[in-house]
C-alpha cells in the first residue's frame, strides 16, 4: 500500500515537473543542477559487444562517491571490457566523481525517485549490475530494477541502532525493498545484524569492511622507525596532531603542556591547510613556544619539542611515529577527518566531538575500543595522562584500532569480488 501510494503520487508529479522544466533551469544553479538528469534525460549508452557488461554504481553524496571511486577504480581494472555508469543525488557528489574518474566514465545526477524517470534512465543506461551504495533505497528505483530482472547489489552497508529503530516501523517495507539485493556487503558484524533485523537473509549478508577507508600500508615497524627517524627521536613519545584547523591548535597547547609536565614528549602539529602556516607560527610565538619547521629539519636537524609540518603529503606517513595521536577538524566544528588513517598504524585514535563527515568511521573505532572522543583539551590531556600510567590498557585500545583498520584494508576487493561472482551467474 505504503509503495503504490508513493508511485502513484510520483507517476502524478512527472507531467508537472516537465511543464515546469523551463521555469525551474532559469532557477539558481543550486536547485536548477542537472535538472534533465533528474527527470531521466541520461545520454544514452552506445551498443556494446555482447560480451561487454554495464554497471550502474549509485552513491548519494560526498561520502558515498568517495566509496563508489575506489570500488569503481577496482572494477575497471579487474573486469575486461567493463562500462561503468556512476550516479550520485548531489551536486557535489558529482562533481567529485567527474574529477576522479576516467573520462570515459559517465558520472550523472542520479533520476528523481518517479516511475516515468527512473524507466528513462533505465532505458538509456541498460545495466547488466546495479549497485547501490550504504543505505541509498529509492523504492521506485529498486522496483523498476527488479521488473527489468537487473541484478542488484547492497555494499558498503551500513545501519545505525537508531535507523533501525526508525524502520523497524515498516519493517514490511524494508524487507520488501531489501529482498531485491542477491548480496548485502555490510561494514561491521553490527551493521549485518541489523540488516538482519530488518529481514535480509543472513546468507546474504558479508562483513567486508569499509571501501572509503580502504589503504595499503607498509610494515609497522620498518613506517614507525622511518617516521622517528625524520622525527629526530629514539625513545621520546610523540604526540601528533593531524589535520588541525583554526582555533585548534590552542585546545591543543593545554593538552601538550599536561603531557609535556609528565613526559619528555615531542608535539607534532599538522595544519590541514598549509595557507594556516603563518597564523600558526604566529600562534606559537604569541605562546613562547619554540619550534622546528619539518621541512628544514633534514639539514638542520631538531632543535625544539615542537615540529610544525610545512609540506604536503607527510602527515600519513608520521601517524606511523605517533605513541598519541588526535586526528583535527574535530575540536572545532569542521566535520573531523578520516581517523582510519591514523588508526592502520596501530595507534589508538583521539578526536573531538564534531565527527559528522567521518562519523562512521569515527563510531566503528569507539565500538571497538580502539578511538576516544573528547569535549575538549583538557579531557584530551586528561586520557592521555591515564593512557600513559596504564601501558597495557593503551596498548589493548591500539591493537583494537589496528584490527579496525585491518579490516577495511580487504575491503574493496572483498566487494569487487562479490560483484564479479553476480555478474558471472547472469
Amino acid at each position: 500500500m505504503l509503495h503504490q501510494l508513493y508511485s502513484g503520487f510520483g507517476r502524478a508529479a512527472y507531467p508537472l515537473l516537465t511543464f515546469l522544466r523551463p521555469a525551474i533551469l532559469r532557477l539558481p544553479e543550486r536547485l536548477s543542477y542537472s535538472f534533465d538528469q533528474r527527470l531521466g534525460w541520461f545520454p544514452r549508452q552506445p551498443d556494446a559487444p555482447e560480451a561487454r557488461r554495464t554497471i550502474w554504481l549509485h552513491g548519494s553524496s560526498v561520502g558515498e562517491v568517495q566509496a563508489a571511486i575506489v570500488l569503481g577504480a577496482e572494477l575497471l581494472r579487474t573486469i575486461p571490457a567493463m562500462r561503468l555508469v556512476i550516479t550520485s543525488t548531489t551536486e557535489q557528489g558529482q562533481r567529485l566523481a567527474k574529477s576522479r574518474m576516467p573520462a570515459e566514465v559517465p558520472c550523472l545526477m542520479a533520476p528523481l525517485d518517479l516511475p516515468q524517470a527512473v524507466r528513462s534512465a533505465l532505458d538509456a543506461v541498460r545495466p547488466d549490475c546495479y549497485i547501490c551504495l550504504e543505505t541509498e533505497l529509492w523504492p521506485v528505483m529498486l522496483a523498476e530494477l527488479r521488473r527489468a530482472r537487473v541484478p542488484m547489489l547492497l555494499l558498503n552497508g551500513r545501519l545505525s541502532q537508531r535507523s533501525l529503530e526508525r524502520y523497524r516501523w515498516i519493517r514490511r517495507t524494508m524487507a520488501a525493498l531489501l529482498d531485491g539485493f542477491q548480496r548485502v556487503a555490510v561494514i561491521s558484524e553490527a551493521d549485518g545484524r541489523r540488516f538482519a533485523a530488518l529481514g535480509v537473509p543472513p546468507d546474504r549478508i558479508e562483513v567486508c569492511g569499509n571501501l572509503k577507508y580502504h589503504m595499503e600500508t607498509a610494515p609497522l615497524q620498518q613506517a614507525r622507525a622511518a617516521s622517528r627517524l625524520r622525527l629526530g627521536v629514539t625513545s621520546e613519545p610523540v604526540f601528533v596532531c593531524g589535520s588541525t584547523h583554526e582555533g585548534e591548535e590552542a585546545l591543543l597547547l593545554q593538552a601538550f603542556q599536561a603531557l609535556a609536565e609528565r613526559l619528555p614528549v615531542l608535539w607534532v602539529i599538522a595544519p590541514r591547510h598549509l595557507e594556516r602556516l603563518p597564523a600558526v607560527e604566529a600562534f606559537l610565538h604569541r605562546s613562547g613556544i619554540a619550534f622546528d619547521r619539518f621541512s628544514a629539519m633534514a639539514t638542520q636537524g631538531r632543535r625544539s619539542r615542537v615540529v610544525v609540518v610545512d609540506t604536503m603529503g607527510d602527515l600519513a606517513d608520521l601517524y606511523a611515529g605517533g605513541d598519541f595521536v588526535f586526528c583535527g577538524g574535530s575540536l572545532v566544528d569542521r566535520g573531523g577527518h578520516n581517523v582510519i588513517e591514523a588508526a592502520r598504524w596501530g595507534r589508538a585514535v583521539y578526536f573531538g566531538p564534531s565527527m559528522k563527515d567521518f562519523r562512521d568511521a569515527a563510531e566503528l573505532l569507539i565500538e571497538e575500543g580502539g578511538g576516544f572522543q573528547v569535549a575538549d583539551g583538557g579531557a584530551l590531556a586528561d586520557l592521555m595522562l591515564r593512557h600513559a600510567a596504564e601501558p597495557e590498557r593503551y596498548a589493548f585500545a591500539c591493537a583494537k584500532a589496528a584490527e579496525v583498520a585491518a579490516r577495511q584494508r580487504g575491503a574493496v576487493t572483498r566487494q569487487a569480488d562479490m560483484v564479479r561472482r553476480v555478474l558471472a551467474r547472469c
